[in-house]
């Protein structure tokens, strides 16, 4: 007798139930929310998502942030974020014909890039014509600068680590 021409034995077949309806369901939503509050967790612990505080008021002044930004690149002025030996964050500026400026005050804006710590407001200090600098903890940083010279003001962003 061969394997297809025996005999099959009855198999239970299972109702499907209330019970189960039931399960499927409770378990569909479970994992659902589950996903739901992991993806929340994971966005709420990282970018809060905050730009700008109030954005009509941004949307109001950003005509005239567009025309700062005009001013501060016709200047020409250029700036080389980094540490210093010291370990000190420090920027060394020029000018358009790339000369040190100097006797400016350089202030600047420490943000962690993932706000993992509180940002830090700092006051650069000349060490050499064009060189500044200031004390900044170990980690990687965004520098919002703002260097004030010669009755202008010119801005510049980068990192340093």
């Amino acid at each position: 007798m061969t394997q297809s021409s025996r005999p099959r034995r009855p198999t239970a077949v299972r109702p499907f139930t209330g019970r189960k309806m039931a399960a499927i369901l409770i378990s569909f939503f479970a994992v659902v929310i589950g996903v739901n509050v992991v993806m929340a967790r994971l966005a709420s612990s990282t970018f809060g998502g905050v730009v700008v505080e109030n954005s009509y008021v941004a949307s109001q002044e950003f005509n005239g942030w567009l025309r700062q930004a005009s001013v501060e690149r016709s200047l020409g002025w250029s700036g080389i974020i980094a540490r210093d030996s010291a370990g000190r964050a420090a920027i060394t500026l020029a000018d358009s014909n790339g000369k040190p400026i100097a006797a400016a005050n350089v202030s600047a804006i420490a943000e962690h890039p993932l706000g993992q710590r509180p940002t830090t407001t700092l006051v650069l200090q000349e060490t050499a014509p064009g060189a500044y600098a200031a004390p900044l903890e170990a980690g990687r940083w965004r520098l919002r600068v703002t260097v004030s010279a010669d009755g202008r003001i010119w801005r510049t962003v980068g990192e340093v680590q």
